[in-house]
C-alpha cells in the first residue's frame, strides 16, 4: 500500500519498524485509517461508534422487513403483536438518544482506558482466530452472568419503576428494541459487555481491540436477535440447546418474570428462575399433543389463550415488582 507524504509523519510515529509486506488487506486498511486520522484516540472513538451504529441498525433492518411480511408470522412467537411503524420510530428515537448521551461519551473514553490497561489498539498484525475465540467465549460467559445478576436487580423497587420499566414497554419485543432502555440501564447493563474485556486485559496484558470489536458485533447480533420475536427452525437455540435466543427471552417480556440471562440458559436453570417458563412450555406442548386432530385455527386460539394467561399474570407481577425492595420485601405505599 502506498501512503501520501501528508501521512508520512503519522505512519512513522505509529508504525515504525512494521513489516507491511506481511500484512493482510484488512490490516492495511486498519493502518490506513489510523494514519489518515493521525490521532489514535480520535480514530478509535470514531471507528468504535460508527461500528456500533452500523451493526446495530444494520442488523435491525432485516427484522423490520420480516415484520412487514405476513408470511413470516408463522414463526412469530406472539403473532398478534406486530410493531407498527409508529412504534418502530418511537423506539428508534429513544435508542438514538441513549446512543448519543451515554454510549458515545463512553466509547470516546474507551481508547485511553484500554491503553492504560495494556490493550493493543492501532498496532498490527491482528491476533489469530485461535487466540481470539477463547477470549470471546470468556467475554460471553462473563457478560451473561453479570447480566443475570444486574437484570434481576433491575426488576426490584425503584430500579424497575424508574429505570427498567421503559424496556418492558413492549411485551412483544422486536429487533430495534434491544437497546430501547433508560440511559441508566444502558450504562448498567453495558458495563457487563465492556468490563469483561477490560478485566481480561488488566490481568493478562494480552488483548487486541479488534478482538473486542468482534465480541461487540457478536453481542449486538445476540441482543437484537433475542428481541426479534421470531423462532425459526434454524434458530441457534435449536442447534445449541443451552443458547437462549428469542424463544427464551420473548417469554421474559411476555410474562415479565423468569429468564434473566442473555446468551445462555444455564444460570436461569441452576437458580430456578425459569420455572414459570418451563411450566408454560410444558403446557403448550401438552395442549398441542392433545389437539393433534384440531384445526389450525383451534390450535392458534389455544396458544393465544395460554399467552394471554401468562401476560395477565405478568401484569400482576410487574405491579408487585414496583413495590419490592432489594431484600424481596414488599414496600407498602401509604
Amino acid at each position: 500500500m502506498v501512503y501520501s507524504n501528508v501521512t508520512t509523519s503519522a505512519l512513522t510515529e505509529l508504525y515504525a519498524g512494521t513489516d507491511f509486506s506481511s500484512l493482510s488487506w484488512l490490516e492495511h486498511q486498519w493502518v490506513a485509517w489510523y494514519v489518515w486520522i493521525g490521532n489514535p484516540v480520535i480514530a478509535t472513538g470514531l471507528m468504535s461508534f460508527i461500528l456500533h451504529e452500523v451493526v446495530y441498525f444494520g442488523r435491525s433492518v432485516p427484522w423490520i422487513i420480516i415484520d412487514a411480511i405476513p408470511y413470516f408470522r408463522q414463526w412469530k412467537l406472539q403473532p398478534n403483536k406486530v410493531p407498527t411503524a409508529e412504534e418502530q420510530w418511537s423506539c428508534t428515537k429513544q435508542v438514538l438518544f441513549s446512543h448519543f448521551t451515554i454510549e458515545l461519551p463512553l466509547i470516546w473514553l474507551f481508547h485511553p482506558t484500554a491503553e492504560a490497561l495494556g490493550m493493543t489498539t492501532y498496532q498490527v498484525p491482528f491476533p489469530s482466530l485461535k487466540t481470539m475465540a477463547p477470549q470471546i467465549f470468556l467475554f460471553f460467559f462473563f457478560e451473561d452472568f453479570f447480566h443475570f445478576l444486574a437484570h434481576q436487580a433491575l426488576h426490584t423497587g425503584v430500579l424497575y419503576k424508574h429505570i427498567h420499566k421503559i424496556h418492558h414497554k413492549y411485551s412483544a419485543p422486536f429487533g430495534l428494541a434491544a437497546e430501547y432502555a433508560h440511559p441508566a440501564e444502558v450504562f448498567i447493563l453495558g458495563t457487563g459487555t465492556i468490563l469483561g474485556p477490560l478485566l481480561y486485559c488488566y490481568f493478562t496484558q494480552n488483548l487486541h481491540i479488534v478482538t473486542v470489536y468482534l465480541w461487540i458485533v457478536l453481542r449486538l447480533f445476540q441482543a437484537i436477535d433475542a428481541h426479534s420475536g421470531y423462532d425459526f427452525p434454524w434458530s441457534l437455540h435449536n442447534i445449541i440447546p443451552f443458547w437462549s435466543g428469542a424463544e427464551h427471552h420473548d417469554f421474559h417480556h411476555m410474562a415479565f418474570t423468569n429468564n434473566f440471562s442473555t446468551s445462555f440458559r444455564w444460570w436461569d436453570r441452576i437458580f430456578g428462575t425459569d420455572d414459570k417458563y418451563r411450566e408454560y412450555r410444558a403446557r403448550v406442548n401438552a395442549a398441542k399433543k392433545a389437539m393433534t386432530n384440531a384445526t389450525k385455527e383451534q390450535k392458534i386460539a389455544m396458544e393465544q389463550k395460554l399467552m394471554d394467561e401468562v401476560e395477565a399474570e405478568g401484569i400482576i407481577a410487574e405491579k408487585e415488582a414496583e413495590q419490592r425492595g432489594f431484600g424481596g420485601k414488599t414496600v407498602k405505599v401509604q
